[in-house]
């Protein structure tokens, strides 16, 4: 399986090694493209890549039965509902299904802005990663950059097309904030951290 993703993913990595941790941890990353996920999966080891489940929107991958068939197979996904069941509903609550991810000492890879946007924009981070790292304080996130694959496979577009793309790994963080609001912010300050220091070395 990981030389099936790696046959989709020409991405060039900068510090590889920051991906390799033995524990459980979240790794999170900006998203322009359902390359996003198919480049970091192909190149985490045999051991995490069993380990390392990508969070995917229930409404969309699950779909049809096959469609959310394939998208298990493929990339080890968990699929969830975009929101918490509110006060007298019921149904599967997302946050919890990830926390107890992390608690059967598996990893999740995480896209904070929750759908793509435009390729190089960043949008508003989400609070969803925050509200699991709040419950799971021993727990580290690794902030991942990823420039160029928006390009190749943009939101809309069902046609790749050449392009260079890079990913940029940012080593694991423990989270200093003790709220959601405070451990979200710490998570964008970080991947914005990446782009910044990234984007120079690209065009020197």
């Amino acid at each position: 399986m990981r030389m099936v993703l790696k046959l989709f993913s020409g991405t060039k990595l900068i510090h590889k090694e920051n991906l390799v941790y033995k524990g459980p941890c979240i790794i999170v990353g900006n998203h322009n493209s359902h390359l996003d996920t198919i480049s970091i999966m192909a190149h985490l080891s045999f051991h995490q890549l069993a380990k390392t489940h990508p969070i995917a929107a229930g409404d969309y991958f699950g779909k049809s039965p096959f469609k959310a068939a394939l998208t298990r197979f493929f990339v080890n996904a968990i699929l969830i509902p975009r929101s918490r069941p509110k006060e007298g509903e019921t149904g599967p609550d997302p946050i919890q299904l990830m926390i107890e991810v992390l608690q059967k000492g598996e990893s999740l890879l995480l896209f904070p802005e929750g759908s793509r946007g435009e390729p190089e924009k960043f949008q508003k981070f989400k609070r969803g990663v925050g509200l699991v790292l709040e419950q799971c304080p021993d727990i580290p996130f690794i902030p991942v950059y990823m420039k160029g694959l928006g390009k190749i496979l943009p939101k809309g577009d069902p046609v790749p097309v050449p392009f260079d793309s890079y990913m940029y790994i940012g080593k694991p963080v423990f989270p200093k904030g003790k709220t959601a609001e405070e451990i979200v912010n710490e998570v964008e300050l970080q991947i914005h951290a990446l782009k910044k220091e990234f984007d120079p070395l690209e065009n020197g």
